[in-house]
């Protein structure tokens, strides 16, 4: 099984957020969700981007990466919009790191030094036309990787919802969600399998 650091996104740790972890937990991964905005969760998105803008967003990473630092390298890196700018910062930079996923934002690859590992697999999960992802540049940022990265895959999901995976907001949605979990799972039990081994019981 795998081990797996899951990052929330701007609207805080989130019942949603939470729900989400506990999926992978039940499916018999080790998920650590920690809580960089130390309690507070936030009813609108923009409250939520307006209280990291006045704490930092490179503050935000840096209590990612410790937390990461308590934990074995061997990690899968999985972030929600927000959360995208640490899990992908460690997995790109990280040794050891054996994933990442990426819900809902990508950064280019310059912004963490220029390359993606080759023994790092990666997901990208995002709306064709959510306004955020599509609109500001991630959705280019995720082809890009795509077209570098040995193992990557992006799935793209009819619809224009931000944070559309958390199942404790409005812009849940109730189809496209459970297939980024079906898709997400796959992926972890392909990493948490070693090469030969059988179904597990």
């Amino acid at each position: 099984m795998a081990e797996v650091l899951v990052f929330h996104h701007g609207h805080g740790l989130t019942a949603g957020v939470l729900e989400f972890a506990e999926h992978l937990r039940r499916a018999g991964h080790t998920v650590h969700a920690p809580d960089l905005f130390e309690g507070q969760v936030f009813d609108s998105l923009e409250e939520g981007i307006e209280y990291a803008g006045k704490v930092g967003f490179g503050t935000l990473v840096a209590r990612g990466t410790a937390v990461a630092e308590g934990l074995p390298a061997e990690l899968v890196h999985l972030g929600f919009s927000l959360g995208v700018l640490p899990a992908q910062k460690l997995a790109q930079t990280r040794p050891g790191a054996e994933g990442a996923v990426l819900i809902e934002a990508c950064l280019p690859l310059s912004e963490f030094g220029g390359a993606w590992p080759q023994d790092v697999p990666v997901q990208v999960h995002g709306m064709d036309a959510d306004p955020f992802f599509s609109g500001e540049g991630d959705v280019d940022a995720a082809r890009a990787l795509v077209g570098t990265a040995a193992d990557a895959e992006l799935f793209l999901y009819p619809g224009d919802r931000h944070l559309f995976t958390d199942s404790s907001l409005p812009s849940y949605d109730g189809h496209a969600a459970p297939q980024v979990t079906h898709r997400v799972l796959a992926f972890l039990d392909r990493i948490g399998r070693p090469t030969g081994s059988g179904p597990t019981t």
